[in-house]
């Protein structure tokens, strides 16, 4: 079978496609064939050598992919032949809290990943796709959708009538706006792009400000959201604007802090957080009961997520490059079937 393994830590460049053998499901693991994958951040930082230490080349990359079953092991009960799947980001995070030893089975950095034509994984870390998606739209749900439902409903206890402050335009924002507005709240989003902005507009974002405009952003959500600040932010850009996000948000409002795409290092100061009484939470993903929560979520309601582009397996390259350009709004996804 056809994979791509990262054969150092030297960037896109250190992705190469190789031949491997076809694996085998043994005692409770699935065969899968991948049908799509879809990138994030994080595998940009992984393709760099940025995640974190002690990553083992060669290695699979790429953490989301969704996939038909098509042989299973003795004793699988969860899935049968046929069934559409997704794998977990943190294969062994079922339920309750993270440990040290879940974390160590994120795929496409702990583990290998989903850049490839077939795959298996235990059953216990897949989740059925919700029937209206198709597998490009599955595959874009394991990080970013999860993250943004962590986020905002199994912690952020998200209500009708409060205020969320979004940071861009990339899948975490997109489908924590779809996920605020589903539940009645006011969303304020920036860009840098007008046309990005218009984009999110249709979808339901109630206030827009381009951040190259309107520099000190954080001044106009104290003015659009009543001279408080709002009651939650989604927090993708890291050191680089955790100090505006604290001024946004109102006094014991909740910060989900998730991404670094502004940086890292940078001191912060602390004194807002305690004067204003904030919550600051860090948010990793999410477990397989929370990814089956938002999946009855997506049923119900019949999201679909946004997808940008998709970009052939041959394209991989590409499709990393699209990314790490920030043309994209929403999902970029490598169709593998």
């Amino acid at each position: 079978m056809k994979v791509y393994e990262l054969q150092s830590n030297a960037g896109i460049d250190a992705l190469k496609l190789v031949e491997r053998a076809e694996p085998k499901p043994q005692a409770g693991q699935v065969l899968i064939r991948v049908q799509a994958t879809s990138l994030n951040y994080r595998d940009l930082m992984v393709a760099e050598g940025s995640y974190g230490s002690g990553l083992k080349y060669p290695l699979i990359p790429m953490s989301d992919g969704a996939g038909e079953v098509v042989a299973v092991g003795e004793g699988v009960t969860r899935v049968k032949v046929g069934d559409r799947v997704a794998g977990i980001f943190f294969q062994e995070w079922i339920y309750g809290q993270l440990n040290r030893q879940k974390m160590k089975s994120d795929l496409g950095a702990g583990i290998d990943g989903m850049l490839v034509e077939y795959v298996v994984l235990h059953q216990d870390g897949l989740v059925i796709l919700p029937e209206h998606l198709s597998y490009e739209e599955g595959a874009t749900l394991p990080c970013a959708a999860v993250t943004a439902w962590h986020a905002l409903v199994t912690k952020g206890n998200i209500k009708a009538g409060e205020s969320v402050l979004l940071l861009g335009t990339g899948g975490v924002s997109i489908f924590a706006l779809q996920f605020a507005k589903i539940h009645g709240a006011r969303v304020i989003i920036t860009s840098s792009s007008d046309e990005k902005l218009a984009r999110a507009k249709e979808l339901g974002a109630d206030e827009t400000i381009n951040y190259k405009v309107n520099p000190d952003w954080e001044k106009k959500v104290y003015e659009m959201s009543d001279r408080t600040g709002v009651d939650h932010v989604v927090e993708v850009g890291g050191a680089g604007t955790l100090p505006k996000s604290l001024q946004a948000v109102r006094i014991g409002g909740r910060i989900s802090l998730i991404g670094v795409l502004s940086g890292r290092g940078t001191e912060v100061d602390p004194l807002p957080i305690l004067f204003k009484s904030l919550t600051v939470q860090g948010i990793y993903v999410g477990s397989r009961e929370m990814f089956e929560a938002m999946n009855q979520i997506f049923s119900q309601h019949q999201i679909k997520p946004v997808i940008d582009r998709v970009f052939s397996f041959a394209e991989a390259h590409q499709a990393y490059r699209y990314l790490q350009s920030g043309s994209h709004f929403g999902k970029v996804v490598i169709k593998c079937g």
